[in-house]
This record gives structure tokens, sequence and C-alpha cells, in this order.
């Protein structure tokens, strides 16, 4: 799923290769994707982009004044292409494509979903915060707004487990399951710590994990073309999606916690004190 960072990059790819072009045309190939009709997605027709901006793991793109927003979910992507296709793309099927956004001059960019669980969400709107996913969205942890005193008033209180907490959107926005592995990995902290145990110590601990952790995978992902971010994703990411291999600090072996539609990867020993964790789920599947 892309996340703060790969949207991020996203962001400013699309900075440079379509502010200044002007929309030729939209197609939609998967209604179920277009979550508005007023305006209606015609309307971006004739229209010149703008801007672009990013608000947690939504993804604006301003078209004179109208908001193409969009939400990738967990498959969704974007892929940029230099030259559109000049026959129409066909619609059902297999076919992974839900939206296509032609641009003058030839090029343009696809939005594109895998597997049958659908959740690509685009809006046009004239204001990103008619957007309920993005009027509802927590702090930036990457805006200087964000300081650990932010962080202690978001934990304070608070009786959920801290992997639960960073990845709520309403709480605090861009960190999803791969980054919040990652946060706690550098921040020495289990997943199943309760937010509301902190103290002032781990707080500033956890607060400058979440500092460096994103603003070093957003660093490492800046000029990455497109079509590539999710490989460097994955490359620079330390526990996440890496169970059985051995911790890069440590050399224990990462271990992975299993929920219905998600898990979570982690390290013993930076992170649990040697001790795993319980794993309900796989202990149910070896009964």
């Amino acid at each position: 799923m892309p996340e703060l960072p790969e949207v991020e990059s996203l962001a400013g790819f699309l900075r440079e290769h379509a502010v200044g072009s002007v929309v030729a045309r939209v197609d939609v190939l998967a209604i179920s994707a277009l979550k508005t009709y007023d305006p209606p997605v015609t309307a971006l027709g004739g229209l010149t982009v703008t801007g672009v901006e990013r608000y947690g793991k939504f993804l604006d793109v301003d078209v004179d004044g109208l908001h193409l927003v969009i939400h990738l979910a967990r498959a969704g992507w974007l892929r940029w292409r230099e030259e559109m296709p000049m026959r129409p793309a066909r619609p059902g099927g297999k076919n992974p494509l839900a939206l296509r956004v032609h641009l003058d001059g030839g090029a343009g960019f696809d939005l594109t979903e895998a597997g049958t669980k659908k959740g690509l969400a685009v809006y046009v709107v004239r204001d990103p915060q008619e957007v309920p996913g993005v009027a509802g969205l927590g702090p930036d942890p990457l805006a200087e707004s964000f300081t650990a005193g932010t962080l202690a008033e978001i934990v304070k209180g608070r009786r959920t487990q801290i992997k639960g907490l960073l990845r709520d959107q309403k709480v605090i926005a861009g960190i999803g399951n791969a980054y919040s592995d990652e946060v706690l990995h550098v921040a020495r902290m289990s997943p199943f710590k309760i937010a509301s145990s902190l103290t002032e110590a781990e707080i500033g601990e956890l607060y400058e994990a979440i500092r460096a952790t994103l603003a070093d995978a957003v660093e490492r992902a800046r000029g990455v073309a497109a079509q590539d971010l999710k490989g460097e994703k994955k490359s620079g990411l330390r526990v996440h999606g890496r169970t059985g291999q051995a911790c890069p600090v440590c050399g224990d072996t990462i271990r992975e916690v299993s929920f219905a539609d998600s898990s979570l990867q982690y390290c013993p020993t930076c992170q649990t004190g040697g001790k795993p964790l319980a794993d309900r789920r796989m202990s149910r599947l070896l009964k």
C-alpha cells in the first residue's frame, strides 16, 4: 500500500511532469472508483494542471481550481506514460485500469488497481476538504507543527496498542502498516505497547523515530520514477515484509504476527526484550 513517502514522491513526480499541461480528457473505466459526480469528471477537460499536493495518503491534482483527489488504497497505483495508447482502453475483465488521464502533447497517467478487492477512490471536488477522508485526517507527521508535544497529546489516555494508533489516519496522517513497523523498530518499541503507558522519554524516542524514518524514506524516493517506487520502498524496509530474515541491527530473526487481512513484523531482541509476541491466528492454524 502506498504510504506517505510514496505519495509524496508521486506528488513531486507529477509536479515536475504534469503541471502546466492541459487535460485533454479523462477516461473512467471503473465506475466504482469514482466517488463524486458534481462537478463531473468531464469538467476537467480543457483545464490546466496548476499544482499537486499531498494530504496524508491522498494525492491532490489541482486543475484550474478543480481538484482530482486520489486515494490509491491497498493495491492501487499511478503509472505515468510519456505517450498514451491511441486505441481506447476496454473496461472489465482482468484489466486493472481504473482511470486514464490524457494530457496535451500525448502524455498522461493511468490509475490501476490489482486484485479483486477494490478500494481505489477518485474524487472531483472544488475543495479537497470536501473529501471525507481528507477532512478527517490527523496531523501530518512531517509538518513543522508536529512536535513531540503533539505526539504526547495524541497518546495521552489512549488505551490502544501503539501499532494501531500509528496507523489510524484520524490520529496521524500518512503512516500505514509498513512504516509503522519500521518506526517501531527504530524506536525499539513493541507494537503491542499501550499508547497511554509511554513515558516522556519513550514519547521522545518514538517522535524522533517517526520523523527520521519518514524523512529518510521521502529522501530515498525523491526523483525516483513512478514505476520504480514500489521497488525502492521494499528495498529500504528493515523489518516489514522480512519475516525469517536477520534483523539488520542485532541479527535476531525477524518474526511476524498475523491478522485477518494483514500482518506485522518485528525484531524480538530490539523491541520485545527477546520474547516472541503472541500470534493467535498462527497458533490456531498450528492446532
